[in-house]
């Protein structure tokens, strides 16, 4: 059985991920399945979910969101614990699995940590992933975040340059100067154009053979 295609939309808090998920769903004749980050998070007990959770709580061991002021800067922090994190390598496993079986995926994720891509990296490798950098400007980020119900002002803020450190997609799109349909007009386009290289660039460089 061939695997099936992965879409890996990865960016900010409040970039618009979920939205371009489902308008690839709307837009691809086969099915793609939709597995989030958030969806594992709030399978998460209430206890694992932490609100600046002290260290050695539950909270602070699973999901912790935590305010950080850095000068005059203040932004909020998205910090995964050991039992956090044990369910992300987790997610990455299942997903890849998902994919082993012929199913097609959409991931949506972001990138919080170097060594997050890393586990990807080495967890999808010989699949075939397309890896999507979802792009929009912190201004508008920030105004959506404002208008969100379970939004915490800045935490966009406080992943936006980690999430994108690689630099490195098979495509790109920006969700404040295109429409969710258009935007997924462009992925659909690159996964026809061919196989994905994104992934195998990132491994040559970050873990180039001697």
């Amino acid at each position: 059985m061939a695997d099936g295609n992965i879409i890996f939309l990865n960016g900010t808090s409040s970039a618009g991920k979920t939205t371009l998920a489902l308008a690839l769903q709307a837009l691809f004749d086969e099915p793609y399945q939709h597995m989030a980050l958030d969806q594992f998070r709030d399978g998460l007990p209430a206890k694992y979910r932490g609100l600046n959770s002290p260290p050695e709580t539950t909270g602070a061991r699973g999901l912790n969101v935590v305010p950080v002021t850095d000068g005059n800067n203040a932004h909020t922090a998205i910090c995964f614990g050991e039992d956090g994190q044990r369910l992300l390598k987790g997610m990455r496993r299942a997903i890849a699995e998902i994919s082993r079986a012929g199913n097609h995926v959409i991931i949506d994720d972001i990138i919080l940590d170097p060594a997050f891509l890393d586990d990807y990296l080495d967890v999808m490798h010989g699949l075939p992933l397309y890896f999507v950098g979802v792009r929009c400007p912190i201004e508008v980020i920030n105004e959506r975040e404002s208008s969100r119900l379970g939004r915490f002002p800045g935490t966009a803020e406080g992943h936006l340059h980690t999430c994108h450190a690689h630099d490195c997609y098979d495509v790109e799109v920006d969700t404040s100067a295109a429409s969710p349909d258009e935007c997924a007009a462009s992925v659909v386009a690159r996964v026809n154009a061919g196989p994905p290289d994104a992934f195998d660039r990132l491994r040559q460089r970050n873990h180039p053979r001697s």
